[in-house]
């Protein structure tokens, strides 16, 4: 329940209406990308990035557009898997008399599957390829748009909103004997070379910045503790069912 309460979205005067949340984008060593992003919810509806242009210092600045949002699935479907495994507990009548140490053990099990998936969804971001990157609807967010040299990619890890920018250079056809595309991955490093609209293109610079989403840390934590319990109980019932080994629990 306390980890499901961290998902509700909250709601900010008698409106109704969503709360806004910024956070200040940063990393250490160097200040070449900085940003505010704007969460409600599960969505960004506000990214504020500055970029400096490491060849010539040159200052880029986009934002989201005034009609545009960016859904996070990781929160969605983290969300729906707790609301799942609520609904698994919930759904008997208030005065159910369990018959059978096995029948709790098979909830538990359900539950647990339930929580495990809400956690992943937050500690394994999706492996991407840079051509799925290029095609995101992502691009197509900022204003003004952003140049055909830059990819931005946003997910969750763990309690952390990142964001990665990609500054590529066309690479040219002398110099493509040797080309080799990367693979799907949460992170390119530079020297990732891949193919998008007939160009072929290299990972020149990469930058990673992040923030700390308070209420995901607290949903992780609650999701642990959620599994250490069920699993707990799953312990005590296999101690029983010991005791009574000529009937199965």
């Amino acid at each position: 329940q306390e980890a499901s309460h961290r998902f509700a979205l909250p709601t900010s005067g008698s409106g109704g209406a969503v709360k806004q949340e910024n956070f200040v984008l940063s990393t250490s060593g160097t200040d070449q990308v900085k940003g505010v992003l704007t969460l409600q919810g599960d969505a960004l509806c506000q990214a504020d990035v500055n970029l400096k242009m490491p060849r010539n210092n040159q200052l880029l600045h986009f934002a989201f557009r005034e009609d545009k949002q960016w859904k996070l699935q990781q929160i969605q479907d983290a969300r729906n898997h707790v609301n799942q495994a609520i609904y698994l507990l919930m759904n008997r009548d208030v005065n159910y008399q369990f018959k059978t140490g096995l029948e709790v053990l098979k909830l538990m099990d359900a539950v647990m599957l339930q929580l495990s998936r809400a956690r992943n969804r937050l500690t394994t971001p999706a492996t991407l390829t840079l051509p799925e990157i290029a095609s995101s609807g992502l691009t197509k967010m900022f204003t003004p748009a952003l140049p055909p040299d830059i990819l931005v990619n946003f997910y969750i890890n763990l309690n952390k909103l990142c964001l990665t920018v990609y500054q590529l250079h066309v690479l040219q056809p002398s110099t493509t004997k040797n080309f080799k595309p990367a693979g799907g991955s949460v992170f390119h490093n530079p020297g990732a070379m891949f193919e998008f609209g007939s160009q072929r293109y290299e990972v020149s610079h990469v930058h990673k910045v992040e923030c700390v989403v308070p209420w995901l840390n607290d949903a992780l934590v609650f999701f642990t503790v959620s599994l250490q319990l069920c699993q707990q109980l799953k312990d005590k019932i296999s101690v029983f069912s010991s005791y009574w080994n000529y009937r199965p629990y």
